[in-house]
């Protein structure tokens, strides 16, 4: 701070007769000693003057009321000297001619805390003029100017009184003592401030403190009230700015909110943690006390119009003369100021948010997309991306994927959708239950150590395949890297219960081909109650996610973002929507997660083995998965080839074997995620309705 600020004349320094600090290098002359030398501050004059001693009481008040006047605004006497405090900077004593006369010494005593009161806050208001001390420093030291030229005023009034012959040592301790009390309460609070090199924030805390320790002392009390006001002056002043126009010009680093220039709005798009809105400006540690419980309004409102100021569009809170932040007191008034900025501010932005950037609109789009609520481009894409997906997550090419993608919002409903040409695909590097594990600021319980988290052999594009969207400023404040990560998640989830339950009708329409058999007790017929029950159980798990989780969950979002008042409630509800999402969609409950994906493992090993399986059953040749019907053969052929299926899948144990595995293994990862679900769901009550469907597959068994 001190490198940016302009110094202090090295001459205003090695002059001292242009500072206060000349009273202590040299010393005064009195009416009785026009002719003395100078000697030093640490010694006694000696040798130049009789000592006080030899003359009688009355000359002897007279003296010391002479030099007593000097002591009053610091410079030495004939008799009455100044001494520095061994190891204590800028600490002075004043010390009498031993020879005086011991009342005229008591009197005197009594006076001299209020000449090193003077000194302590003339050195004070010295060295705090000087530019690198601040702001609050520089007013504080002005008010307490001018009180000393007040002090100094009345000085010379007492001077005058004794040139009329008309003071005694008693009526100048009578005199003095209304400013004793406020000299002292005053050094008090300076030394506390030069001990501790307080600036800003700090000075006017330590100045309300003292004013409210004083309450018994009205006197004392309003004069620190009044010393707060004046030193608080340049810090409303930077206050004003911030919440009227989101500016922050603070010289010398006294404002309690700190701005990080570093952080550009740009990097909210890779930026996972949101930053930029977090750390951009923050709140210090100092803070006024009377500023203390509105400080995060006091930040927000600043916040808000420097986001309208990013995006361009001058605004500035209206002001009148009853919103100038001048002072603050009991009546609260500057409190009422900062409530009205804020309200324009948060009423502005969210206007600008959700009109010309339709927040509304890009989150509903987002649910479109990657929470399939319109899944017809999604089909079409799972159609022509096959044989890119099928490939390892290491193979595939995202440009190709991309153009696909294209390809398929072009030629369906997506196409009337303006923002669909932000949407963009990337391939994951891992598996969804890893994705997970690496999620942030997120409560995932864990039930065990992370070599439960496995990766498999070999994962393809299937399972690794994403999709994400480009968000610009201003609503990457919204919409940030860290959510579009969470909306990331639940698509991939989705999508790859979509190619299970695609996989599983693929198996059911081959099993429909070859209904026309009498099959009924064979390895065909079994496998096809198995293919049905699995697919009731995705069909439940994509209706218990879609239906049950995100649609509600949207649905009251959508209503909070409504009657928000302000972005950071627009953050909340967003955040709290996801969170609520992942938490329901069983993807922060990885007991619940891994017992799901092994199901979903089974039925894509059972979908792959059924066109073996009835290949092997039946002696059809070119059976095809994709064609699924048999009706072009001639029937009396067809009777022929039944007859010799009936043959073969009475033979074939093999094929009765491998549907047994299947069924029982399914059904053992069945019953084990049932007593899983009803537990899950005395905590958990959105899982009652799915504990219900898969206790209803088991059923079907």
């Amino acid at each position: 701070m001190e490198s940016s600020c302009p110094s202090t004349p090295r001459w205003n320094l090695d002059r001292p007769f242009l500072t206060g600090r000349f009273h202590q290098e040299t010393k005064g002359t009195s009416r009785f000693a026009a002719d003395a030398k100078g000697f030093s501050s640490d010694s006694l004059s000696s040798g130049l003057e009789n000592p006080i001693g030899c003359y009688d009481a009355a000359v002897q008040e007279l003296i010391v009321i002479d030099d007593l006047l000097f002591a009053l605004v610091g410079i030495e006497g004939r008799y009455i000297s100044i001494k520095r405090v061994h190891g204590k900077v800028d600490a002075v004593t004043f010390e009498v001619d031993a020879s005086m006369d011991l009342a005229l010494q008591e009197l005197a005593k009594r006076i001299f805390p209020l000449c090193e009161s003077f000194l302590l806050i003339d050195q004070f208001v010295e060295s705090r003029s000087q530019f690198k001390n601040g702001l609050v420093n520089h007013a504080f030291a002005a008010a307490l100017r001018a009180l000393l030229l007040d002090y100094q005023a009345m000085v010379a009034q007492l001077e005058h009184q004794f040139r009329m012959g008309r003071l005694s040592i008693q009526g100048l301790w009578f005199y003095c003592q209304p400013m004793m009390g406020s000299m002292q309460a005053l050094s008090s609070v300076i030394r506390k401030a030069s001990a501790n090199n307080y600036a800003g924030s700090a000075v006017l805390n330590l100045l309300q403190s003292q004013a409210k320790a004083m309450a018994g002392d009205n006197a004392v009390r309003s004069l620190l009230e009044k010393m707060t006001q004046s030193a608080s002056s340049a810090y409303l002043c930077i206050l004003e700015r911030w919440i009227y126009e989101g500016v922050i010009e603070d010289p010398y680093g006294e404002f309690f909110i700190a701005e990080n220039k570093s952080l550009q709005k740009e990097s909210l798009t890779q930026d996972y943690d949101r930053k930029y809105w977090r750390h951009r400006y923050s709140l210090k540690e100092d803070i006024p006390s009377f500023l203390a419980n509105i400080a995060g309004t006091i930040l927000t409102t600043g916040k808000y119009l420097n986001v309208m100021r990013e995006c361009g569009h001058t605004v500035q809170v209206p002001v009148s003369e009853n919103s100038k932040l001048t002072t603050f007191g009991s009546n609260h008034q500057y409190l009422e100021c900062v409530k009205a900025a804020y309200e324009f501010a948060s009423g502005e932005l969210l206007s600008l948010i959700n009109e010309k950037y339709d927040l509304i609109g890009k989150l509903r789009s987002i649910k479109h997309y990657l929470l399939l609520d319109q899944g017809d481009f999604l089909v079409h894409f799972m159609d022509i991306a096959r044989e890119e997906l099928l490939k390892k997550h290491d193979e595939i090419s995202e440009e190709k994927l991309q153009s696909l993608l294209d390809l398929a919002l072009r030629t369906t409903a997506a196409a009337a959708d303006p923002c669909h040409e932000d949407l963009t695909c990337c391939v994951e590097r891992s598996s969804l239950l890893k994705g997970l594990s690496r999620l942030k600021d997120i409560d995932i319980k864990s039930v065990s150590d992370s070599n439960d988290l496995e990766e498999p052999i070999s994962i393809t594009g299937l399972e690794t395949f994403s999709l994400s969207y480009k968000i610009h400023w201003p609503l990457s404040i919204v919409i940030s890297r860290k959510a579009l990560t969470k909306y990331g998640l639940i698509f991939r989830f989705l999508f790859h219960c979509k190619h299970v339950e695609r996989q599983l009708c693929g198996a059911w329409q081959l099993h429909q081909g070859v209904r026309a058999l009498n099959s009924h007790g064979t390895a065909i017929s079994r496998s096809s109650l198995l293919c049905r029950s699995m697919l009731k159980f995705v069909n439940s798990l994509l209706h218990y996610l879609t239906f049950e989780v995100i649609e509600p969950n949207w649905h009251v979002m959508h209503g909070r973002l409504q009657a928000a008042k302000s972005i950071d409630e627009v953050i909340q509800h967003h955040d709290f929507f996801l969170d609520k999402c992942l938490r329901e969609c069983l993807l922060l409950l990885p007991e619940l997660i891994k017992k799901v994906e092994k199901l979903k493992s089974l039925c894509l090993q059972y979908a792959a083995a059924t066109q073996w399986l009835i290949s092997s059953s039946i002696d059809i040749p070119k059976l095809d998965q994709s064609d699924g019907s048999v009706g072009s053969e001639k029937p009396k052929q067809w009777k022929s080839r039944n007859l010799q299926a009936q043959k073969v899948m009475t033979r074939n144990s093999a094929v009765t074997d491998s549907v047994l595995k299947f069924e029982r293994e399914f059904n053992a990862e069945l019953q084990s995620l049932r007593p899983i679900l009803s537990s899950s769901s005395r905590a958990e009550p959105y899982l009652t309705h799915l504990a219900q469907w898969i206790v209803g597959v088991g059923n079907d068994q």
